[in-house]
């Protein structure tokens, strides 16, 4: 086996395909001496190569397998978090009053 490559897992032959001309697109793009800039435009505007058309429920099986893998937090880390938030903006809040304050005070004084 390769050391640079993984075993595919759980992938068909097309999909693992297209993976290996993705893998082969970026490593060409990393060898261009502009940064990989490529002069054909339309190469993110081409139709899907497989000939396939928009499938609604592919798309919500997809949609459901990637929503399965997300680690949701508890509901403990949910209050912690949020009041964190609420109290860092208060204060980010609070400072940026204090300091417009303070030019407003210090412009007055000076004009």
């Amino acid at each position: 086996m390769d050391k640079g490559r993984k075993p595919v897992a759980k992938k068909d032959a097309r999909s693992a395909a297209k993976e290996d001309s993705r893998k082969s697109a970026k490593s060409s793009k990393a060898k261009s001496p502009k940064g990989g800039a490529s002069k054909d435009k339309t190469a993110s505007i081409k139709p899907n190569p497989d000939g396939e058309n928009f499938s609604a429920g592919e798309f919500v099986q997809g949609t459901q397998e990637e929503l399965s893998k997300v680690i949701w937090p508890t509901r403990q880390q949910l209050i912690s978090e949020s009041a964190a938030v609420i109290l860092m903006v208060s204060l980010s809040a609070t400072i940026i009053y204090l300091v417009d304050n303070l030019f407003g005070w210090a412009s007055r004084q000076i004009f």
